[in-house]
């Protein structure tokens, strides 16, 4: 009985040694827009893998150098992770703001064109950027915004934004542009 009871407090003494360690050496992980912004202004200084880790959260560019603008402050484009075609948060905060333009501007037509990244074969990658567009087309949709005045057109691996062959430049062209049609 005594053994029992000292094999139970060494176990005790144990694990709160292990849990103290973990909440002592755990990081805090910033998931703000302006985090990114501060990751990516560090670039400038960094080595090339934390320039790299500063764009990319996962696989996902979270950079802005390749963004450009449907309207004033309504980014033109969202990005996504290797062969997925699930939106990201930032994803769905850009295409927030662009429902809300586009419910304020209803004379405006838009297509919305869907990309992939260059590894792949043709076929797949068409496929994929046509399920990206339509997943922005979608949650466009859910935000008020009549599929009447949303095209979705899939470029596959035909026009890459950037035309490197790495992570960095996979990861910038894995996404879907909203286009004004009019």
């Amino acid at each position: 009985m005594n053994l029992s009871k000292i094999f139970k407090n060494a176990f005790l003494v144990v694990m709160f040694g292990l849990i103290v360690t973990a909440c002592a050496t755990k990081k805090s992980v910033k998931t703000t827009e302006t985090s990114s912004k501060a990751k990516v202004e560090e670039t400038q200084k960094a080595d090339p893998i934390e320039k790299l880790d500063a764009l990319m959260q996962g696989d996902v560019y979270i950079g802005s150098d390749t963004v450009g603008e449907l309207a004033s402050g309504v980014p033109d484009r969202v990005f996504f992770a290797t062969n997925e075609t699930i939106l990201t948060t930032a994803s769905r905060e850009t295409l927030r703001k662009q429902a809300a333009w586009l419910r304020q501007n209803s004379e405006v037509t838009v297509v919305v064109e869907g990309h992939a990244d260059e590894r792949g074969t043709r076929e797949y990658n068409l496929a994929l950027g046509e399920r990206r567009a339509n997943a922005a087309k979608d949650y466009l949709m859910t935000y008020g915004v009549s599929s009447d005045r949303i095209k979705v057109l899939s470029y596959g691996k035909e026009r890459p934004v950037d035309s490197g062959s790495n992570p960095l430049s996979w990861s910038k062209n894995r996404r879907s542009v909203t286009v004004k049609a009019n």
